[in-house]
């Protein structure tokens, strides 16, 4: 496979030149325009960021992305799934009002905010796995299913399970209906909490295998009987059930580049990163710690593999704030350094995996050529 281009901008501007036509800039270069947008829905796949969080990319650099996709004939929408786990966006009415709360909203984009897997995460589509080894079928959220053409808009910075959250992640983990990040994230089946239990019986009603019955008043679910669909926990209105992430990160890692290659099947995508405010964590937390990197550029590519090789080599190659959690860990004394930037930051974390993986299952290649764009 021959290198992919990576186009890459810097975030230094003349007066009187905006961030936000410096990334037009940049993707016009990139080649979006390559793609024939006209009349087709585009899915603009991008992470609200969780109420709380003040890490995740401003709605100004998707209003970018969706002027550029409207000049050349597209009718864009900002999308992204419900979560698994308990928060501001684990449903349709939440992430709606957590995404305008976050300031995403049809002024301030351009476009209308569309929840890709429903009201309850549950809005989905089946589809194969194109040379799948973990993942034989995925499940997606069914706005991005019936998109024409995905373009993946990522905040790239680290993760606390996957090293770093850059364009495999937002689409695959991203992409994922609730059934999809159960399959993702876990091998085992959802648990309940006890002590939030309200016996309201709605988890039972939702649940298609009935798997769950009530014992003193507790909802219980049957191992034996269970899908692991996870219906359950979108349908819990007090967060008694959840998932018990028990998945190690090397198979998230490759299930998320299975998941990524399954959503892009046989459709036109293009895919935007930007690294700044490197957090040490998921934009999913509500607060975000110091960034232990300093902002760097945004990057454009049509290879999503290429795009986070190239974005990992540049934040490798940055100085680590010292002010931060990658700082305070480099500095204690008998620190195993791993001379790797996201591994110090959570030494518990895998990353290569998902690239190698991904190039594996020929979602893309590591192999890249970067292109820098004034």
């Amino acid at each position: 496979m021959e290198k992919a281009k990576v186009y890459f901008t810097d975030f230094r501007t003349q007066i009187g030149v905006s961030q936000g036509e410096k990334l037009k800039r940049l993707i016009r270069k990139a080649g979006i325009g390559d793609i024939d947008f006209e009349g087709k829905f585009v899915a603009i796949k991008m992470h609200f960021g969780e109420l709380g969080n003040l890490a995740f990319l401003r709605p100004n650099y998707a209003k970018a992305v969706a002027d550029v996709i409207k000049e050349l004939g597209g009718k864009p929408f900002l999308t992204d799934c419900n979560t698994l786990y308990p928060g501001s966006r684990k449903n349709a009415v939440d992430h709606l009002y957590n995404a305008e709360a976050n300031g995403f909203n049809s002024v301030t984009t351009g476009c209308y905010v569309i929840i890709a897997d429903g009201l309850k995460g549950t809005d989905e589509a089946t589809v194969p796995v194109p040379n799948g080894e973990y993942c034989k079928e995925a499940y997606i959220g069914r706005a991005l299913y019936d998109a024409d053409i995905i373009v993946s808009l990522s905040h790239f910075k680290g993760h606390e399970a996957t090293g770093f959250g850059g364009a495999i992640k937002n689409i695959g983990m991203g992409g994922g209906s609730r059934a999809g990040k159960m399959q993702q994230h876990s091998a085992g089946k959802p648990l309940v909490n006890a002590n939030l239990c309200r016996n309201c019986k709605k988890c039972a009603k939702e649940c298609g295998s009935d798997a769950i019955t009530y014992e003193s008043g507790k909802a219980v679910i049957h191992e034996d009987l269970c899908k692991g669909c996870g219906r359950c926990i979108g349908a819990c209105a007090f967060d008694a059930i959840y998932s018990g992430y028990d998945a190690a990160n090397e198979v998230l890692c490759c299930k998320m580049a299975e998941y990524t290659a399954a959503i892009l099947a046989d459709k036109p995508a293009f895919h935007i990163s930007l690294i700044m405010d490197v957090s040490p964590n998921c934009d999913c937390h509500g607060e975000n710690d110091a960034p232990i990197l300093p902002n760097i550029g945004m990057l454009a590519s049509f290879d999503p593999v290429a795009l986070d090789q190239a974005c990992v080599d540049l934040c490798q190659a940055a100085t680590p704030f010292a002010n931060s959690q990658l700082g305070d860990n480099l500095a204690k004394e008998n620190w195993h350094h791993h001379h790797d930037h996201f591994m110090d930051s959570n030494p518990h974390v895998r990353w290569k995996e998902a690239l190698s993986h991904g190039e594996k299952i020929g979602l893309g290649t590591r192999e890249y050529e970067l292109i820098k764009v004034k």
